[in-house]
């Protein structure tokens, strides 16, 4: 297998100084974090853009859109900030013949206690084995793109029944 890593920035990838001063998103972790663990495939990652999805615009996702259809490879992993991860999957519905998922975390990465880890090794076992089509994985559970919604007052990711 070969996956193309894009990354667009969110909490997986923030960066905080200390307790009084505002966050910014750093460079990408995917890559690091899938060299430490050795992982028995190839990928490349592409740093898209560093931004929390609270501040993503149409044109941001035109451009992940964008990116997405150029790509030569069937599996694609996108790391994306939870707040605005559903409408960007929304925004990739129809695009044939790929296998799709977007990740990220509640807590950074850079945080000794977090989900990074965990959801992208999650992500990395769906995109492998899953059909073509978009799928948000997060919480240890594989969502389709169209069925799902962040609860905010849980701070999860649930199915929605049609």
């Amino acid at each position: 297998m070969f996956l193309d890593v894009l990354t667009t920035g969110g909490t997986i990838d923030k960066i905080y100084f200390d307790k009084k001063s505002e966050f910014e998103v750093g460079d990408p972790v995917v890559g690091k974090l899938l060299e430490a663990m050795d992982v028995g495939f190839e990928f490349q990652v592409d740093a898209l853009m560093r931004v929390d999805s609270l501040d993503m615009t149409d044109e941001h996702r035109d451009i992940i859109v964008e990116r997405v259809k150029a790509s030569t490879t069937k599996h694609i992993l996108i790391t994306h900030g939870t707040d605005g991860m559903v409408e960007t999957a929304s925004k990739l519905q129809g695009i044939e013949d790929k296998t799709i998922v977007l990740t990220g975390s509640l807590q950074p990465a850079a945080f000794v206690h977090n989900d990074a880890v965990f959801n992208i090794g999650c992500s990395i076992g769906a995109v492998q084995t899953l059909q073509a089509g978009v799928y948000i994985v997060m919480n240890g559970q594989v969502f389709d793109a169209d069925k799902v919604t962040k609860n905010l007052k849980e701070n999860r990711f649930e199915s929605i029944s049609e």
